[in-house]
């Protein structure tokens, strides 16, 4: 869930340089620079959301390892089966892995974490444009509405883009989780023995357990994200104006995932549990819904419960930002550069 929000937040601000900071550039300086933004090449459609699209599938690829510690440890003590993870480390979980599962096993999931990222992309990027426009007819918030009302657009385009991309690709973010969360023994054997395993034994609606978790956090990611980078970001080029606005941006946007991470947390753990009810048979362990399930693991866990991998999910923060700012300018420039050749 973090993932998602910061990746759309990244996408969406590496592409203008920043969705507020450049809101309130342009309405500071229109007067002495009107001509720069004409000499700026701009990507079409299609190209900005493959860009877009395989910028997260790599990124997410480079982190996998990280991400299947990150979940093997939320769900943790949920059946018997994972109870030996109790007051493991990540050194001894990852050395786990590889002795038991083979070093290919940090990415189980990861097909479908690619398959679910194109779509994903694809869908809230359509979505955004589109719900930007129809909140623009809204009183109060046209184009010219001025800077409050340019960053709020922006806050409820993204918030609900992204209600919409997890509520349609949902079921694979699903199969991933389950196919990561698998250790020893495997009762799916790939996305579409999942997805039908899931149908037989659950119905349809078990592809969208934990579903209220996810579109739950999607706003509060998306805000917490876009308020810190864009806060520290503005601190950031004041201060210091002659720094690389890449450096910047990295790391701006490394310090927002952390805060996002940690302000989410809980909801992607209670998210990551709900999703693993019922699977393989196994008889459920959370009968009450979401915030009877976030209840169930406060009593019999604790606050540290609700925070179980959540170092995993910090170390991931800095190389995921990294990698998607440097794999989508890559991209970029090399788009931009074949249609100009055309």
């Amino acid at each position: 869930m973090q993932t998602e929000a910061r990746v759309g937040m990244a996408a969406a601000t590496m592409d203008g340089g920043g969705a507020a900071a450049a809101a309130a550039r342009r309405y500071t300086t229109q007067q002495q620079q009107p001509q720069l933004q004409h000499h700026q090449p701009q990507l079409g459609t299609v190209p900005h959301l493959l860009a877009g699209g395989v910028a997260g599938a790599v990124s997410k690829t480079c982190t996998a390892p990280l991400a299947r510690l990150t979940i093997l440890f939320q769900v943790q003590g949920m059946h018997s089966d994972m109870a030996t993870m109790r007051n493991t480390s990540i050194w001894r979980e990852a050395s786990r892995i590889v002795y038991e599962e083979g070093f290919r096993a940090f990415w189980k999931g990861n097909l479908v974490t690619i398959a679910h990222r194109l779509p994903y992309s694809s869908i809230s990027f359509y979505a955004y444009e589109r719900y930007k426009n129809l909140l623009q007819m809204v009183p109060g918030l046209e184009k010219n509405g001025g800077f409050g009302a340019d960053v709020g657009v922006r806050l409820l385009g993204g918030g609900l883009s992204g209600i919409t991309a997890a509520s349609m690709t949902y079921p694979l973010d699903l199969v991933r989780t389950r196919l990561a969360a698998q250790t020893n023994t495997a009762y799916y054997r790939g996305i579409s023995h999942a997805l039908f395993a899931i149908c037989r034994d659950e119905g349809f609606r078990g592809l969208y357990k934990g579903l209220g978790a996810t579109l739950l956090g999607v706003g509060p990611s998306i805000a917490v994200s876009f308020s810190v980078y864009e806060t520290l970001r503005s601190h950031w080029q004041i201060e210091r104006p002659y720094d690389s606005p890449v450096l910047i941006s990295l790391a701006c946007g490394s310090l927002s995932g952390i805060a996002s991470s940690t302000f989410t947390f809980p909801l992607d753990l209670v998210r990551r549990r709900m999703q693993l009810e019922g699977a393989g048979g196994r008889a459920r362990v959370y009968r009450t819904g979401l915030f009877g399930t976030f209840g169930h693991i406060f009593r019999t866990e604790g606050l540290r419960g609700l925070y179980r991998g959540i170092l995993p999910e910090y170390c991931k923060v800095v190389p995921g930002v990294g990698i998607v700012f440097m794999t989508y300018e890559m991209l970029k420039a090399i788009l931009t550069g074949l249609e100009s050749d055309d």
